[in-house]
């Protein structure tokens, strides 16, 4: 097609609402036009290239013995209410009613709908395994959606889900997937890294992110030269140094007037701030409970929300501290009762460290574990940071950013309990089925592919 007859209009300037370079090109090339916050039309240019992802996405899932199916975006609410989404997936999940006042929701992801299908049509160990995928259109209401077609409130998805009789099978599922997941990477000319990360709200025991170092991407990938470990910072874990070998003195108070944060305390008794504890305030499904951890460190909420087990973890409100009786500024958990207690396994790195004395303007010294800290449970649940020790060989840990573009997941039984989806063994048993979940936004794709295939000559695209 010649290129004056293209449904397109290209942009001398530089548009001022670009806020990566991928979404710089695609609007400039006359690529994509936005219509309202997140929602994109696809003009020709993109559109073709958009069709080439998918059928180099569709020759590598095939490849995978992977069959491909379409399942509607319209669901009864009732399904998704079944495994407890509707409340973990929040104001995210766009709802609506049909013309006889019943509730719907536009599908987000479709693990209910498969488990559901798998759950009809699956009966003996003969049908397993299987893996079954679509392309399909998905719909998220997105707090902020950014970065042009980064962060989307609607968008194209393939999303895959494997089927199995055991745990091995779920392994063989993964791997498979995995690779030609790095297939089609390579295939789209892109370094993607694979990387442990967090289920989410999706769930399940594993899982691994694909992501592009990009300055551009919103995800921070810890990562160690050395041996290859690779994590996003909300899962990574490190080797955190030692403060001190000092053996342990007496506890005192010192009178500290003032000074509350660990900036502030760090200053006034002229020691470093991994010398300090400090110890915040989270109320987790409404139940305060105090954190405690080393003054250099940050909380990994995270890690601090999967450990405690709930829905809700947020910071407490002033109100909220203040009616606890608590003394905001000079806290920690020495003589704490009647409240739950979380430490970081950092309080265990070191001796004889500077807290809360819980009254204003005093702090004690030489607190110790276990000697004055006595937490209820104590774990990692800080977050790795550059120059941390890698737990796999002892390196030192880098971190990137970059842009995520795929998600594989090992769900286990979860989702196929909650619809009944078993299978006869070879005994005549009944057992659960076992689930994977491998998703990869094509959208995204493609605002990868642009992001790291452009030089001065243009944009390169993927061939299928």
């Amino acid at each position: 097609m010649r290129m004056t007859r293209l449904f397109s209009k290209t942009l001398r300037e530089d548009p001022a609402e670009a806020e990566t370079d991928s979404h710089r090109l695609m609007l400039k090339s006359g690529m994509i036009k936005q219509i309202a916050s997140g929602l994109y039309c696809y003009l020709p240019l993109a559109w073709r290239a958009l069709r080439k992802i998918e059928q180099i996405i569709r020759t590598e899932i095939d490849a995978a013995g992977a069959q491909e199916i379409r399942m509607p975006a319209l669901h009864p609410l009732d399904i998704w209410n079944r495994t407890g989404r509707v409340d973990s997936m929040g104001e995210t999940l766009f709802k609506l009613k049909d013309r006889r006042d019943r509730d719907l929701v536009l599908a987000p992801t479709h693990e209910e709908v498969f488990s559901m299908m798998v759950s009809e049509l699956v009966q003996s160990y003969r049908d397993l395994p299987k893996i079954i995928y679509q392309i399909q259109t998905k719909f998220r209401d997105e707090a902020r959606p950014r970065g042009g077609l980064l962060r989307v409130r609607e968008f194209d998805m393939k999303d895959a889900y494997s089927f199995d009789s055991n745990e091995a099978g779920l392994d063989a599922s993964y791997q498979a997937m995995a690779n030609a997941y790095s297939n089609i990477y390579k295939k789209c000319g892109l370094p993607a890294i694979q990387a442990e990360a967090d289920s989410g709200a999706i769930g399940g025991k594993d899982s691994h992110e694909f992501v592009l170092p990009s300055n551009s991407g919103e995800d921070l990938l810890i990562i160690c030269d050395k041996c290859g470990y690779a994590a996003n910072a909300e899962r990574a874990e490190s080797v955190k140094p030692k403060n001190s070998e000092e053996p342990s003195l007496d506890l005192h108070e010192i009178l500290t007037p003032g000074v509350k944060t660990i900036e502030e305390l760090a200053s006034f008794l002229k020691i470093s701030a991994s010398k300090t504890l400090k110890t915040l305030v989270y109320s987790a499904d409404g139940q305060m409970t105090l954190v405690t951890i080393r003054g250099d460190l940050e909380v990994n909420e995270l890690k601090l929300k999967n450990l405690l087990g709930c829905k809700e973890l947020r910071m407490a409100s002033d109100e909220e501290v203040q009616a606890s009786a608590l003394t905001a500024g000079y806290l920690s958990i020495v003589g704490i009762k009647g409240m739950p207690t979380i430490s970081d396994d950092s309080i265990n790195l070191g001796t004889n460290f500077v807290v809360g004395a819980n009254k204003i303007n005093s702090h004690l010294a030489n607190a110790n574990y276990p000697r004055d800290l006595k937490p209820d449970v104590v774990s990692d649940i800080s977050m790795a940071k550059e120059g941390d020790g890698c737990k796999k060989c002892g390196g030192r840990l880098s971190s990137s950013k970059g842009i995520e573009v795929g998600h594989i997941f090992k769900l286990g039984t979860f989702y196929t309990d909650e619809f009944n989806a078993t299978y006869l063994d070879s005994e005549g048993t009944l057992q659960p089925i076992v689930m994977g979940c491998y998703g990869i936004g094509v959208g995204r794709l493609l605002a990868a592919c642009i992001e790291h295939n452009h030089d001065e000559r243009g944009i390169v695209f993927p061939s299928a």
